[in-house]
């Protein structure tokens, strides 16, 4: 077998063969893919790019990089059209494309001594988890980390068995907009989770990624308990298709998101979130 090695000279714009060496079903509509280098492996990803993922036959999305383990990418996907179901439908074995990382990253070092705020709506948790999961590998770098995360139910949250680890170093909050009769949980929408989080708001970071709606009300909130607005850092979402910056699809006012995002600095993206027509 040949070992896959790291290669910076392979232009991104080229989709490199990965294999699917493990897939894990979150719920009904959605799975996590562990996808390993053929041959050349891509340049490493930082949390909150994305790649672009190509189901030969098919089509190619962008997805945001929900796991990273050296050569190896993971994906969460959620089924939302025929792309995207093909990519679902994945098996260990299967071959895909992949191309880049693309985009900003959430640059967590630049948190350095502060409290971690992470909120998350549905599937955004997803280009969450590596920022988690570097923020609990070097505790003494952070002060509290608190992760609040919202789904539409109880069937939708991601990561279970994972975020049940997480509350041993993270203050976890979940809640859900419809509970079943199972649910014991909080009720709401996720900003309601911040008056039982722990962080001083002269000296915290936030990172947000969820529906633009969702990610309104809750930069909007955390600046109204006093956050610095330049401490705030959300991803946003536009429709991806080159993934470098020609395409003109994912133009968001004055930025395009593949290349100026997908994470951006509140102060930037406040003002453009206020547009209706953007």
């Amino acid at each position: 077998m040949t070992t896959p090695e790291t290669s910076t000279a392979r232009p991104s714009t080229v989709p490199v063969p990965y294999r699917v060496v493990a897939r894990e079903a979150e719920t009904s509509d959605t799975a996590t893919i562990t996808l390993e280098p053929v041959r050349s492996a891509l340049q490493p990803a930082a949390p909150g790019q994305f790649a672009m993922v190509y189901a030969f036959g098919v089509g190619e999305i962008p997805l945001s990089v929900s796991g990273i383990d050296r050569h190896r990418l993971t994906h969460t996907v959620r089924t939302v059209g025929v792309t995207s179901g093909a990519l679902h439908a994945l098996r260990r074995g299967d071959t895909v494309g992949v191309r880049g990382p693309f985009g900003t990253g959430w640059e967590l070092p630049a948190a350095t001594g502060t409290d971690l705020i992470v909120v998350a709506g549905g599937i955004g948790l997803a280009p969450l988890r590596p920022l988690v999961r570097d923020a609990m590998a070097a505790p003494e770098r952070y002060g509290r980390l608190n992760v609040l995360i919202g789904a539409r139910t109880p069937h939708e949250l991601l990561y279970g068995e994972e975020i049940r680890g997480w509350r041993s170093t993270a203050r976890v909050l979940t809640t859900v907009d419809r509970p079943d009769q199972l649910w014991r949980g909080e009720v709401g929408v996720v900003t309601t989770l911040l008056d039982r989080a722990a962080f001083d708001p002269g000296a915290s970071s936030a990172f947000i990624c969820g529906p633009e709606p969702m990610i309104r009300a809750t930069a909007g909130e955390l600046v109204h308990r006093g956050i610095d607005p330049e401490r705030i850092r959300v991803s946003l979402e536009r429709n991806m298709q080159c993934a470098t910056a020609h395409c003109g699809h994912c133009q968001l006012g004055p930025l395009l998101l593949c290349r100026d995002g997908p994470v951006v600095g509140w102060t930037k993206a406040r003002s453009l979130l206020l547009v209706r027509e953007l």
